[in-house]
C-alpha cells in the first residue's frame, strides 16, 4: 500500500506543486462558503427567516482570512520585518488578532444556528443557519489552508 501512495505522488508532483495545490483548494472552499450564503439569501429573501445582519459573520471571517494572510512566516519570527514602527510584535499582533476574528466568526455563526434556527420549536427551517455555519467553516479552513498549506519557500 505504501508504494500505491507513493506512486500517485510521484505522478501528481504533489511536492512540486504544493502551493498551487493549496491555492486551489482554499479558493475552492472560500468561494463554495460563499455561494451557500448567497443561496441562502436567495432562497429566504424574508427578513423573518434570514436576517440579513447575518452576512457580518461571513464578512468578518473574510476579513480575517486576509488578514492571516497577509504576514509571512519571516516576518512572524522577525527575519524579514526589522523597519516599522511596530517590528516583530506588530506581525504577531495582527496575525493573532486575524485568527481572533475568525474564530469569533465561526463561533458566532454557530451561535446563530442553534439560537435561531435550532432551538426554537416554532422555527421548521433549518438550512438557514446551517448554510450560515458552512460558509463561515469553509472560509475559516481556506484560510488556514492557505496560510499552512502552502511551501515555505513561497512567503518566508
Amino acid at each position: 500500500m505504501p508504494e500505491f501512495l507513493e506512486n500517485i505522488m510521484e505522478r501528481l508532483n504533489v511536492q512540486e506543486k504544493r502551493n498551487t495545490y493549496a491555492a486551489i483548494a482554499a479558493g475552492s472552499l472560500f468561494a463554495f462558503g460563499w455561494w451557500l450564503i448567497i443561496d441562502v439569501a436567495a432562497r429566504y429573501p424574508n427578513m423573518e427567516d434570514f436576517h440579513h445582519a447575518y452576512h457580518v459573520c461571513g464578512v468578518i471571517a473574510t476579513i480575517s482570512m486576509i488578514m492571516i494572510n497577509m504576514v509571512s512566516n519571516g516576518q512572524i519570527r522577525g527575519d524579514s520585518y526589522t523597519d516599522g514602527c511596530l517590528g516583530q510584535r506588530g506581525a504577531r499582533a495582527w496575525f493573532f488578532l486575524g485568527l481572533v476574528l475568525g474564530f469569533t466568526a465561526l463561533i458566532a455563526s454557530c451561535w446563530i444556528l442553534f439560537q435561531s434556527y435550532v432551538i426554537p420549536p416554532e422555527k421548521n427551517l433549518k438550512w438557514p443557519g446551517v448554510g450560515l455555519f458552512m460558509q463561515n467553516l469553509f472560509i475559516f479552513l481556506a484560510s488556514l489552508i492557505y496560510r499552512f498549506g502552502r511551501s515555505e519557500e513561497l512567503w518566508s
